[in-house]
């Protein structure tokens, strides 16, 4: 990011940029990171201030006042960094960047700018980074998962349901598909993925059965047929991230598995597993599939048997050793 007096920013963020390029000679790299957290940072509390209704990508900060920044709460910056990990699918390190990049911005605001007279950051009590397991549904659950999803009236939430569990997409890329994007011929679908990464993903039976389904109700209606997309919404129009959400949370709720923190991205986290469970997909297959950039993101999933996680453990000589007392 070369220009440092950018309209589109408030005079503070501009002002901040200058200070750690001069003063500070941050790297150009670094604070192309920190404008990007620190600006995603100040939409997401002017949307909650102001409410208004707009994606945040679309929001603009140019007029954010000094008064609001004032007003920020340690509790405010909680919710911004709960916003990076469930919305935004942040992973440990770069919601730790986040946390890095405001900090520096709110020493700035009281040390240097003399804007704010505390910086909430000094109470940001951060956990020390573990690694996890991402969360998934075991192979009957997400049977049932798509037997409440076929037993509605709706054939697109099906067919969501299916592509998810089937193909391990992000929400992006579902909502993404064009139909033309689909080749019936060769079974295939291609994706736009991250960084506007193309690739080709393989329908089996299940998909395309889901498809034909769903696309003969589709080609029905008349007032979507100049519409790309190819899922639509009841307005004919390319369906919303938030309304796919809403398809999944409700299908869950159904079968009893809402309340335990599954996503539309735990979904892709289900495929893969089942995949590599189930599949004779490798690593490097399930890397290509899922579009990662680093097979270090797909290895993740070679821990995941828990079945045989659980043999190992009953193997054990002294699996069977009780106490008589």
């Amino acid at each position: 990011m070369k220009n440092y007096n950018s309209p589109d920013n408030p005079e503070f963020l501009n002002n901040y940029l200058v200070h750690i390029k001069i003063v500070q000679m941050l790297s150009e790299r670094t604070i192309q990171e920190y404008y990007l957290d620190i600006r995603l940072f100040l939409k997401f509390i002017f949307e909650n201030n102001h409410n208004t209704g707009k994606n945040i990508e679309d929001i603009s900060i140019a007029d954010m006042s000094e008064n609001e920044l004032k007003k920020i709460t340690v509790s405010d910056i909680y919710n911004f960094i709960f916003y990076a990990s469930d919305e935004r699918h942040n992973a440990d390190r770069a919601r730790y960047r986040k946390i890095s990049s405001l900090r520096s911005f709110f020493k700035y605001l009281e040390k240097v700018a003399h804007i704010i007279e505390k910086d909430p950051t000094k109470d940001l009590d951060v956990p020390v980074p573990k690694s996890s397991l991402p969360k998934f549904l075991s192979l009957n659950e997400s049977l049932r998962l798509l037997e409440a999803a076929g037993n509605t009236d709706s054939r697109r939430d099906y067919c969501i349901i299916t592509l998810f569990l089937n193909c391990g997409l992000r929400l992006s890329e579902l909502v993404g598909i064009n139909i033309s994007d689909i080749d019936f011929y060769e079974n295939r679908m291609r994706v736009l993925g991250k960084g506007n990464k193309e690739r080709m993903i393989y329908l089996n039976n299940a998909c395309i059965d889901a498809l034909n389904k769903y696309l003969e109700v589709r080609r029905n209606n008349l007032k979507a047929k100049d519409e790309p997309a190819l899922f639509i919404s009841n307005q004919n129009k390319r369906i919303s991230k938030r309304r796919v959400q809403q398809i999944v949370e409700n299908t869950l709720k159904v079968v009893g598995l809402d309340g335990r923190g599954i996503t539309t991205h735990k979904l892709r986290h289900t495929a893969a597993t089942l995949m590599y469970q189930y599949g004779d997909a490798d690593i490097l297959t399930l890397k290509e599939l899922l579009g990662h950039a680093s097979i270090s993101t797909t290895e993740i999933y070679t821990h995941l048997n828990n079945d045989n996680v659980r043999n190992a453990v009953e193997s054990n000589p002294l699996a069977k050793i009780k106490n008589e007392k």
